[in-house]
């Protein structure tokens, strides 16, 4: 019998990457909760299982040849998962590198950048002191929205990220996309980007792994407490 991977969560658009991918394979999963607001991340408890201080972090006590495993990195949790099902990765390698280039497009892209933007946009001037940035909003808005023209552009051609085929590279794109509006972004000029969406938002799957502890969700420029823990460095 598969034993319950330890899915250590928040949901947040990194979080909802592990839960969707967790549900869409069918995985069973126990889920311990890292409250990110109250410093959760920090403690050395969790810092062994992801010394990153971040989260989602999984522990699978079927690892390779039988021995747990502790994985840290959404990206890597997703192609750990993938190799581990024979899912959602492709039926060759040409899909499993196309796979891959996407995987770490959104890596060091899109959730980069449209994490940014969250953060310039809504939190950063409703610190203490406010943080009004004209120079940093423009930037990153602007970099999000040419992110998301080429995603547009990619599914112009393909019906999903990666080719013609769901895959982990559209589990980890979605959760950032789909907060677009509070990126101050629009999808007017996004026809295949909006069409994907609702595609991926009508799977049980991506909607269990959304609704994942969905009540916990909060606006941060309003929970002041919780500023220290998010946005500056601990050690």
């Amino acid at each position: 019998m598969t034993r319950p991977i330890e899915l250590y969560f928040w949901p947040t658009p990194n979080g909802w990457k592990a839960s969707i991918a967790l549900e869409e394979m069918g995985l069973p999963y126990t889920t311990h909760l890292v409250n990110i607001g109250a410093g959760d991340q920090f403690k050395p408890a969790f810092l062994a299982i992801s010394p990153n201080n971040r989260m989602p972090a999984i522990t699978d006590p079927d690892g390779p040849d039988g021995a747990p495993i502790s994985i840290f990195e959404s990206g890597a949790i997703l192609q750990y998962l993938a190799r581990k099902t024979s899912r959602f990765y492709g039926a060759t390698e040409r899909d499993r590198i196309a796979v891959d280039q996407w995987l770490m497009w959104q890596m060091g892209g899109l959730g980069p950048m449209a994490g940014q933007a969250h953060h310039f946009l809504k939190y950063a001037p409703a610190m203490d002191p406010p943080n009004d940035l004209p120079y940093a909003k423009d930037r990153y808005r602007a970099e999000t929205g040419r992110l998301y023209k080429v995603l547009d552009t990619q599914l112009s051609r393909h019906e999903f990220i990666a080719g013609d085929f769901y895959s982990i590279a559209d589990m980890a794109c979605w959760g950032w996309a789909s907060l677009w509006e509070g990126q101050q972004q629009t999808l007017d000029d996004k026809p295949h980007m909006a069409r994907w969406l609702d595609t991926l938002a009508a799977r049980p799957g991506v909607q269990a792994g959304r609704a994942l502890h969905a009540d916990k969700r909060a606006d941060f420029r309003k929970e002041t407490g919780a500023h220290a823990s998010l946005f500056k460095t601990k050690t």
